[in-house]
């Protein structure tokens, strides 16, 4: 028969001290849990800049929807400066900063559906003025390239002055109005790879490029640290057509990049995601409305109801530029390409049919044994022209 404890038969001594230890127990983990999460997120906080505004060049359009919420846009750039702890990667400090890679990053209101637009940098457009803080002025410039802008902006404006003019030039030339951006520098990028433990990449053919110091073996491989960067930024072994080839390639870097941040193994190992968001709030410069944990926190929880396969990276579409085979222009299909995004529309069959997509497996070398691989797959599903594409952006098929 049950034991049962009332007020003529009250627990014995020993019980009650047991329940008594268990519940300070109880508390004591209670109160170390809060005061972890507090000393993380001030740790996170801490590690963030103060954002400025973006002075916008366009007006927001919102469509017609009956989505509770509005689709988002928002520019990605990383930043080339040697300058600060870990950057100086080939003894190059003190020249300046550029934006080495962008990303225009569409978000639909349902949040169903995401699109990043790479914008090479060698493009040459006409830059519009660009407007910063303090009252200063930036002048345009006809037939520039696109990058000047992040130049120019960082070498008038101070912090964030290349990413608000940046942010300007793409507002007037899309007419695509920019919610937030975001700037990434070499340090950070690789502390953000080494914070996963490396992410998976399938480099169809050995490198040994000794005017760089870039060495990869062929195959299927996880990289890190300085070898990821290398790799992301290599344009001479790779990509037989240069920028275009290495653009690419970072977009498939990222997809797998995402795949493995929003994987189970990442997700499910607390340390593993605190390493990630410390690395990314240490090296990372924002807008204003981005500027602190849990603005950044809500901004990444828009992501979860969007699928891996609905994640795509596409190119802007460019052409020779004629006056110079080693620059680039955009065609008039990128005018159609920005009436998209500011209509929130998915990218269509004209757009995606070469797009890289988060859910996509790196491939394998040609000849590989796609069940002894340590990639998730060969690629068989691909057309011949998609093939053809990777191969030359210095992917494996």
């Amino acid at each position: 028969m049950m034991d049962t404890v009332s007020a003529d038969h009250p627990a014995p001594p020993h019980r009650r001290l047991v329940w008594r230890v268990l519940g300070i127990s109880q508390a004591i983990v209670a109160v170390l849990t809060v005061v972890v999460v507090v000393a993380a997120y001030n740790h996170l906080g801490g590690n963030i800049a103060v954002g400025q505004a973006i002075n916008h060049q366009v007006d927001k359009h919102v469509p017609d929807s009956d989505e509770p919420k509005e689709p988002l846009n928002i520019l990605i750039m990383g930043s080339d400066s040697r300058d600060g702890d870990g950057n100086n990667i080939d003894g190059l400090a003190g020249g300046g900063e550029r934006s080495d890679t962008t990303i225009l990053l569409h978000v639909s209101a349902n949040r169903n559906n995401a699109y990043g637009v790479s914008l090479p940098r060698d493009a040459i457009i006409d830059r519009p003025e660009c407007h910063l803080r303090g009252g200063i002025t930036v002048p345009g410039e006809e037939a520039a390239m696109f990058n000047t802008a992040f130049a120019v902006g960082a070498d008038a404006g101070g912090p964030q002055g290349g990413a608000q003019c940046t942010v300007q030039t793409v507002e007037a030339l899309t007419g695509v109005y920019i919610d937030h951006f975001l700037v990434l520098d070499f340090n950070g990028f690789k502390a953000m790879v080494d914070a996963i433990d490396g992410v998976e990449v399938c480099i169809p053919k050995a490198v040994d490029d000794d005017t760089h110091n870039i060495h990869f073996d062929a195959g299927t491989q996880t990289l890190s640290g300085q070898d990821a960067l290398n790799y992301v930024r290599e344009r001479y072994v790779l990509s037989v057509t240069g920028d275009i080839g290495r653009m690419k390639r970072q977009q498939a870097f990222i997809a797998s990049m995402v795949k493995k941040v929003m994987s189970a193994g990442t997700l499910s190992q607390p340390i593993r995601v605190f390493n990630f968001l410390d690395a990314v709030t240490s090296s990372i410069e924002v807008d204003a409305k981005l500027d602190d944990p849990g603005k950044l926190a809500k901004l990444a929880m828009e992501f979860r109801d969007t699928g891996l396969g609905k994640i795509k990276f596409i190119t802007v579409p460019i052409a020779e530029y004629p006056e110079d085979p080693n620059r680039l222009i955009w065609t008039e299909g990128a005018d159609a390409l920005w009436q998209r995004i500011i209509g929130d529309q998915q990218l269509g069959r004209d757009f995606s049919e070469n797009s890289i997509e988060a859910d996509d497996d790196v491939g394998t070398v040609d000849g590989d044994d796609p069940s002894t691989s340590s990639g998730s797959g060969s690629g068989e599903g691909r057309t011949d022209e998609e093939r053809s594409d990777r191969l030359a952006a210095g992917l494996c098929a």
